[in-house]
């Protein structure tokens, strides 16, 4: 089983994100998150091995493969690695499934299909 690591575009920047089906919020470096962002009432995670209290979280945009999404995600510092390298973001299941973003760990492919059903044309 393959974890799905795929490079998204936020701000103009490149990021290496994990599409995580085991968390159910998104997250993103601080470095990366825009510059407006709100404190909000803290939450208390395990990630990466390490408890962490997060009270900043972000809006933004971001594409991949040239379709664009929106997610809320949660400053942290550190996102740790895996076998692709270190990640600057994850990208929790609330948001692909707002997206209609399926994965399918057996091929380690990402379908983007729903995704590029909401794609419309303005007249």
């Amino acid at each position: 089983m393959a974890r799905i690591v795929k490079e998204i575009v936020v701000g103009g920047k490149r990021l290496k994100a994990l599409f995580d089906t085991g968390s159910l919020r998104s997250y993103i470096r601080s470095e990366f998150r825009p510059p407006s962002f709100r404190k909000v009432r803290p939450i208390t995670i395990g990630l990466g091995g390490i408890v962490r209290r997060l009270d900043e979280r972000c809006d933004l945009t971001a594409t991949i493969d040239g379709l664009e999404f929106d997610m809320m995600a949660y400053a942290v510092d550190d996102l740790g690695g895996t076998e692709y390298g270190e990640l600057d973001a994850i990208v929790g299941v609330l948001t692909m499934e707002e997206w209609y973003t399926k994965l399918d760990p057996k091929s380690g492919e990402l379908d983007l299909s729903g995704l590029r059903k909401r794609e419309f044309t303005e007249y």
